[in-house]
């Protein structure tokens, strides 16, 4: 079974050009891009949220430039909005994934061992790489995720919350608060 390979392969490397989909077929390198693994982008209570409802504003931002793999975005989003709904309701704050992930990334299979690669491999002859999953490029300072809430007691309980799931970046990142008039 082959096996994905680690975010360390793709994060503190530059993005690399021709990663995106073309809209004019010839120039497309990517003849097919993985599914979106981020299920969903704001969760909880969006029309308190446009209401200007929420006091407190919780930002996870990144502290360097980096390619955050979609399974790690997904990772903390389900982490950290499974712990909100068990301190609160979910009418009660709005949590938001400010990134998408547009970037594909591509791995050159390489076989190892006796002779199997000879017949399957190409080498560098069409080293292109077929499609394995996506990224988001972010640049330092950006933030990741959001989250808006009211009830000051409870904003030591949530920077637990978010400084439990930098474990799950593969960057340094930083928790900001902000108090919203």
């Amino acid at each position: 079974m082959v096996a994905k390979r680690k975010a360390s392969a793709y994060s503190k490397r530059k993005p690399i050009t021709n990663t995106r989909r073309s809209k004019k077929q010839h120039l497309s390198y990517i003849k097919t891009i993985p599914p979106q693994k981020i299920v969903k982008f704001n969760m909880g209570d969006y029309k308190g949220f446009e209401a200007g409802k929420y006091k407190i504003k919780v930002i996870l931002s990144t502290a360097e430039n980096i390619q955050i793999r979609d399974f790690a975005l997904e990772a903390i989003r389900q982490s950290i909005h499974k712990d909100m709904t068990k301190l609160l309701t979910q009418k009660a704050y709005f949590f938001r994934c400010n990134v998408y992930p547009h970037n594909i990334l591509r791995n050159n299979r390489i076989f190892s061992g006796g002779s199997k690669g000879e017949r399957v491999q190409t080498g560098m002859k069409k080293s292109f790489g077929s499609p394995e999953g996506r990224a988001a490029t972010l640049k330092r300072g950006k933030p990741i995720f959001t989250l808006y809430f009211n009830g000051e007691e409870h904003l030591p309980i949530v920077k637990k919350f978010f400084k439990k799931v930098t474990p799950k970046l593969a960057c340094k990142a930083k928790v900001n608060v902000e108090f919203l008039k």
